[in-house]
C-alpha cells in the first residue's frame, strides 16, 4: 500500500488535530491536572468527549458498536494525542484493551463502557526495570473453577484509575492474559506519579480469586496485545517529535541573537532539516507498520519493532534538540518543550525502548 492517507484518513486526521488542539491542549489538560495534583493524570470529561467523537470506538468491531477500522486510524488519532502531550487512557484501553477483548466473552462487559468513555483499561505486564514479558513471574494457579494470582507488577498506566486491569500472568500451559476487576479482593494499588506526569502504579496480587472466564486468552493473544500497544507508542512518539519539532522550529523564527534570528544560523538549520528527515522516516516506518498489522500480514511482526525503535529513537533526538536549541530556557517549567522530553521518556520504556526491538529485531534474523 502506498505510504500516504486515504481522504477518508486523511478527514479523520483533521477532525482529531482540531479536536486535540482545542480540547487537549498543554494548558487545559497536562498542566491543569499536573498542578492540581490529580490522582488520575487526566480527565474523565475529556475521555467522554473522545466516546463522543467515536475515538475510543475506532478498533471495536461494527457488530459491537464500533467503527470498525484499524491501527492506521488508531495511529492518526494518536499522533495527535502525542504532538498536544494530551493526557488520556486512549492508548492502553482503546488499542491495548479492545484488542485483547476481541471475540472474547468479556467484550460485552466492558466495550460499551469504553465506546461512551466511561471505562478505563490498565495492562500489567512488567515486573522489573525493564520490559522484558519473556520473564513474567506472576503466577495464575488452578483454584476451585477458576484461577489465583500470586506476585507484583509495575509501570501500570492509569492502573490506580481503571475499572479493570489486564493482567499477565503464568499458568501451567504458559503465558496468559486475565482481566481482573479493580476491587477483587487481595489487590493492592499504589497509584505513583511518574516522569511526565501521568500516573502508573504498582500492584500486588495476593492470591486474588478470578473465575474461568476472566482468562482471555494465551500467548497469542498477549502477541497481539503487545504489537498493538507497541505500534500505538511508536505512533504517539512521533506525534511527540512532531510537537516538539515543531516547537523548536517557531522558536527558531522568533528569537533573536546578535542581531539575526538564530533560524537564519546555517548549523541550526542544518539540525532542524535532519530532525526532519527523521521525522519523516519515523512517520513512514510507523504507517507502514501499521497496514501490515491491518492486513494481518506475517511481516508485521518484524516490523512493530521496527516501528518502535525507529520511533523511540527519533522522538528522543527530537526533545532533546529541541530542548538544545531553545537554550536556557528550554529547562525551565515555564516552556512546554521540556514537557515533551518527560513524554518521550515515558513512552520509550512503555512496551520496551529502543534497544530491547533492535534486540528482538536482531533475534528474529537469527543473530
Amino acid at each position: 500500500m502506498p505510504l500516504y492517507l486515504t481522504e477518508d484518513q486523511a478527514m479523520l486526521r483533521d477532525t482529531a488535530r482540531d479536536f486535540m488542539a482545542s480540547e487537549g491542549a498543554i494548558p487545559t489538560q497536562l498542566r491543569k491536572w499536573r498542578d492540581m495534583n490529580c490522582k488520575d493524570g487526566f480527565g474523565h470529561a475529556l475521555w467522554r468527549q473522545f466516546g463522543e467523537m467515536g475515538f475510543t470506538g475506532i478498533l471495536v468491531d461494527e457488530a459491537d458498536g464500533g467503527l470498525g477500522l484499524g491501527h492506521v486510524e488508531a495511529g492518526i488519532v494518536l499522533e495527535e494525542i502525542g504532538c498536544n502531550l494530551t493526557p488520556s487512557p486512549f492508548l492502553i484501553t482503546a488499542v491495548a484493551a479492545v484488542e485483547a477483548l476481541k471475540g472474547t466473552a468479556q467484550r460485552e462487559k466492558w466495550l460499551p463502557g469504553i465506546l461512551k468513555g466511561e471505562t478505563v483499561a490498565a495492562l500489567a505486564i512488567d515486573e522489573g526495570a525493564k520490559h522484558r514479558p519473556e520473564a513474567i513471574a506472576v503466577e495464575a494457579k488452578r483454584s476451585g473453577n477458576g484461577y489465583s494470582l500470586s506476585g507484583a507488577k509495575q509501570f501500570v498506566v492509569q492502573g490506580a484509575s481503571a475499572d479493570f486491569i489486564l493482567v499477565a500472568a503464568r499458568t501451567e500451559e504458559g503465558l496468559g492474559l486475565f482481566a481482573v476487576e479493580k476491587d477483587a479482593k487481595g489487590l493492592e494499588v499504589e497509584g505513583v506519579r511518574m516522569a511526565d506526569s501521568s500516573i502508573g502504579a504498582r500492584m500486588t496480587f495476593a492470591n486474588v480469586e478470578v473465575d474461568v472466564d476472566a482468562l482471555i486468552g494465551g500467548e497469542e493473544v498477549l502477541r497481539r496485545v503487545l504489537r498493538a500497544g507497541r505500534v500505538g507508542a511508536a505512533a504517539e512518539m512521533v506525534g511527540v517529535a512532531s510537537g516538539a519539532i515543531g516547537m523548536t522550529v517557531d522558536y527558531l523564527k522568533q528569537r533573536k541573537q546578535f542581531g539575526r534570528l538564530i533560524g537564519e544560523f546555517q548549523a541550526l538549520q542544518f539540525r532542524a532539516a535532519h530532525l526532519y528527515s527523521e521525522l519523516e522516516i519515523a512517520r513512514a516506518t510507523t504507517l507502514k507498520t501499521q497496514q501490515l498489522l491491518d492486513e494481518g500480514s506475517a511481516e508485521a511482526e518484524a516490523m512493530v519493532h521496527v516501528a518502535k525503535a525507529k520511533a523511540g529513537q527519533v522522538s528522543t533526538l527530537a526533545v532533546q534538540e529541541g530542548v538544545q536549541m531553545h537554550g536556557g530556557i528550554g529547562m525551565t517549567d515555564e516552556y512546554d518543550i521540556g514537557l515533551y522530553m518527560k513524554r518521550d521518556r515515558v513512552l520509550n520504556e512503555l512496551f520496551g525502548d529502543a534497544n530491547y526491538h533492535a534486540d528482538q529485531l536482531a533475534r528474529l534474523n537469527g543473530y
